[in-house]
């Protein structure tokens, strides 16, 4: 499977994506933020950074890149899309993904691995049991989740909810979000679960060189499905 990797001017985790892409045996290619065309790619990733120095809100500018209104359409598609950290931010302000992240709790950028809870959900990017315990680092200052209360019963019903920070054992308490993100909410889906938006970051955690393999489950997941979608 071919994945096409967004870089914005402040991009600086696409590098780690397209590594982590082909250590699983997949073609990764790089795609400038100006570049409209993405019919060659069978999935999208946004990855993690500054887009455009985080000036405004994380992503706001980034959200009218030209190459976003092709992201939308390969989303609207029905095409495996994800964003991660900086690329979570964009795709809330792109509205692809509802909600939006705010400062950190305690105004400190946080940089340190974290668990996560695997929740029962309709995300297409996963293929662990729910309730199973990832650990992925977390490198941002921006990522305190918050919506409105009808958006958070929402996305309960509706499966949306992807990962959750939690303790070693899984157990989701007060102070499980480093960040103080509503809900420990680390990672939400659309209601069709092909767009995926989390804050920690999976791609340094592929090659074992790295200090583990938990991120393996979310690339391997997505070119499953993206050969699917490909027929």
């Amino acid at each position: 499977m071919r994945f096409g990797v967004v870089i914005f001017p402040g991009s600086n985790c696409e590098q780690d994506v397209v590594h982590a892409v082909r250590h699983m045996g997949h073609s990764a290619d790089y795609v400038w933020h100006g570049d409209t065309d993405l019919s060659g790619f069978d999935a999208v990733v946004l990855p993690g950074g500054f887009s455009y120095g985080d000036y405004i809100r994380c992503g706001a500018v980034a959200r009218f890149s030209p190459v976003m209104a092709s992201v939308v359409r390969f989303a609207e598609e029905g095409r495996p899309v994800v964003g991660i950290c900086n690329g979570f931010q964009i795709l809330t302000e792109a509205h692809l993904l509802p909600g939006a992240l705010l400062r950190n709790e305690g105004l400190k950028f946080i940089c340190e691995p974290v668990h996560l809870r695997v929740e029962e959900s309709v995300c297409e990017w996963l293929d662990l049991s729910a309730g199973s315990v990832m650990t992925i680092p977390i490198n941002h200052n921006e990522g305190n989740f918050i919506c409105d209360p009808e958006t958070l019963e929402r996305l309960k019903a509706n499966g949306q909810i992807v990962l959750r920070y939690c303790e070693p054992d899984g157990t989701v308490l007060p102070g499980s979000a480093p960040n103080g993100a509503l809900d420990s909410i680390a990672g939400i889906c659309n209601e069709r679960g092909n767009v995926f938006g989390l804050m920690p970051h999976p791609e340094r955690v592929v090659d074992p060189l790295s200090g583990g393999t938990d991120g393996q489950a979310i690339f391997r997941a997505i070119a499953k499905r993206a050969a699917e979608v490909a027929g």
